[in-house]
């Protein structure tokens, strides 16, 4: 059974924390404390042990405490393995794993990491690209190759992307970067699909507090070149409304993620804000059941004021979830009381902020 637990946790001039080391027994963990203490900043650090640019997407030149400017490391202990990721100055973030060089992609198998931040709380109804991303860090959760995927596409999407934009004409050109978008391209969408339909089976456990989602993946109107050959095809068909565009109008990167609210039959942009919420972490915890069904462990949940828009029962049905699944989510909120449910089956820990530096105390239950 593989093991996704955090033993440990070092943040080095990671943004309001200049020296922070935690200890965790592998049962969840609440911090509180008031707002700019430094709690999300925790949550971030632990996004980054997972490939990609953590839960605020943030840029390496970002992460790195001022004034010092000095760089940024964390440190972990992940089952039995040694994690540590960082940045000096400007350069790009390195990975080490067990003390040798790994690339980013090398941490979605030693780990699966899901996370719900507040500014997911619009997700619904803005744009579809943060749906696209959110519907890609779950099918990461069961696929760590789909990295690999996604980025094999977005580079020979990029390199067409610049013919276009540079009014290159000569077929030659495109047809090989066209023959890799379509390889890539359909195995993204496939790996999309599957994942679909093992969250929304995973739905048919949930909580009553949790409303189930049926879900589907959308395209614009007369799209859905979901197979290699008719990938490639639509490509080279659209060359010419490309060319004209500047950039690839057809696609897995102009997919949609659809969401009804499944006993209501209403789309999931037109519930209410706390039916958003409610929506949002229903999948959470499908993935989560999902993962544990498929690999026998839950994955690491990240949970950003997860008690927003939660009444005291959900919050309840909430932690209650998490621990019969025993996972190990890290969240935040602004008060002790909001985590009253949870005494004696978590850890706690007081964040406070003084003169720019975050410090963390751990709390027992009273």
């Amino acid at each position: 059974m593989p093991d996704f637990s955090v033993k440990d946790l070092l943040l080095s001039h990671f943004r309001s924390h200049r020296r922070t080391a935690l200890v965790f027994d592998g049962r969840p963990v609440a911090f509180f404390g008031p707002n700019g203490a430094g709690k999300t900043n925790v949550l971030e650090a632990l996004s980054f042990l997972s490939p990609g640019r953590g839960l605020r997407r943030a840029g390496a030149e970002e992460l790195a405490r001022r004034p010092e400017t000095l760089g940024w490391r964390i440190a972990a202990t992940i089952g039995g393995h040694e994690v540590e990721t960082g940045a000096e100055g400007a350069a790009a973030r390195t990975v080490l794993i067990d003390g040798k060089s790994a690339t980013q992609v090398a941490l979605g198998r030693i780990t699966r990491i899901l996370w719900l931040v507040p500014l997911m709380d619009r997700l619904w109804l803005e744009g579809a690209e943060g749906r696209r991303r959110f519907l890609d860090r779950m099918v990461l959760s069961f696929r760590p190759d789909h990295a690999e995927v996604v980025l094999a596409y977005e580079r020979a999407m990029r390199e067409r992307n610049r013919l276009l934009k540079d009014q290159v004409r000569d077929p030659g050109w495109y047809d090989a970067l066209e023959a890799q978008m379509a390889e890539s391209g359909a195995a993204l969408a496939a790996h999309r699909r599957t994942a679909l339909l093992r969250l929304m089976a995973a739905q048919a456990d949930a909580d009553a507090m949790f409303p189930a989602a049926d879900l589907s993946i959308l395209y614009p109107e007369g799209e859905r070149p979901e197979e290699a050959g008719d990938l490639a095809m639509a490509l080279a068909d659209g060359r010419g409304r490309d060319l004209a565009a500047g950039r690839t109008l057809i696609g897995p990167h102009r997919a949609d993620l659809g969401a009804i609210w499944a006993a209501k039959g209403v789309p999931a942009a037109q519930c209410s804000t706390g039916e958003q919420k409610a929506l949002l972490i229903s999948l959470i915890l499908a993935n989560a059941r999902a993962l544990k069904a498929d690999i026998g462990a839950a994955p690491l949940l990240l949970l950003d004021e997860v008690a927003a828009h939660l009444d005291a029962d959900r919050r309840a049905a909430l932690y209650d979830e998490i621990c019969a699944l025993g996972a190990q989510a890290f969240m935040t909120g602004t008060g002790a009381e909001l985590f009253d449910t949870l005494a004696g089956r978590a850890q706690m820990f007081e964040v406070a902020e003084t003169a720019g530096l975050s410090a963390l105390i751990e709390r027992q239950p009273e």
